[in-house]
């Protein structure tokens, strides 16, 4: 069963975007009132164009001092890894696991290249064999 499963079946769909020019207080107050600790960036066109974490605001704007109202969410989104909405199941634990990342932004790159959802560690434990989620767990969280 989870051979068959695409990109867009594993992921939880409707995902928010902070604007690429919104400020990082901006950011953390979506992700608290969504209860996330990630969000994707989109820009203008509504394109995803980054991703930040709970954990950059901290460590890369709180802990040296900066006013997060005064940084752009656009100016933190680092390297972009995706996967298309079509993609199966093999090909998303592939990229979250050669990729060390535990959130994946789903894109229907037919449907004009759009964020559709996010796929996170929660569901890939619902649509995935047992064998499956062993496996991600130890190739994402094993130490070099």
């Amino acid at each position: 069963m989870a051979s068959e499963l695409r990109a867009r079946d594993i992921m939880s769909g409707g995902a928010h975007c902070v604007g690429a020019h919104e400020s990082l207080r901006d950011a953390a107050k979506m992700m608290r009132e969504l209860g996330v600790g990630c969000l994707p960036i989109c820009g203008d066109n509504n394109k995803l164009m980054g991703m930040i974490t709970d954990r950059d605001i901290v460590v890369s704007c709180c802990a040296d001092g900066i006013d997060p109202a005064t940084v752009q969410a656009g100016s933190m989104g680092g390297r972009l890894h995706w996967i298309d909405a079509e993609a199966d199941a093999t090909e998303v634990l592939r990229t979250m696991e050669q990729q060390h990342i535990k959130r994946l932004p789903v894109i229907d790159v037919q449907g004009g290249h759009q964020l559709v959802g996010m796929i996170t560690e929660a569901d890939l434990a619902k649509n995935l064999t047992d064998e499956q989620i062993a496996e991600f767990a130890t190739r994402v969280y094993a130490t070099a």
